[in-house]
């Protein structure tokens, strides 16, 4: 495999964004959103309080939400059945036969 010139430039060019850091990725997007993209990546590569502000609001606005404790009880209790004297009872049965 030969070493051209610009290999060896582009080589060098990567480790040096290595060294400072910075990593290159590909993402897929829509075409309408490439210059959304290209500038967030911009502003977040600057590493400024202006990117940890970008940084601490995306990292909020797309954070998954955590679910909520006690959620199938709280919806059991707003049932329209609660408070209704409901028989549940069943009458008891013998079963099946075994095969085996």
């Amino acid at each position: 495999m030969d070493d051209t010139a610009q290999a060896r430039a582009l080589k060098n060019h990567r480790k040096r964004l290595r060294e400072r850091g910075m990593a290159r990725f590909d993402v897929l997007g829509l075409d309408v959103d490439r210059k959304l993209i290209r500038s967030l990546a911009k502003r977040l590569a600057a590493d400024d309080p202006g990117a940890k502000s970008i940084r601490a609001t995306l990292s909020q606005a797309l954070a998954p939400e955590e679910p909520n404790k006690g959620g199938i009880l709280a919806a059991l209790r707003r049932s329209p059945l609660v408070g209704a004297d409901l028989d549940v009872a069943r009458a008891p049965t013998r079963g099946r036969k075994s095969v085996l």
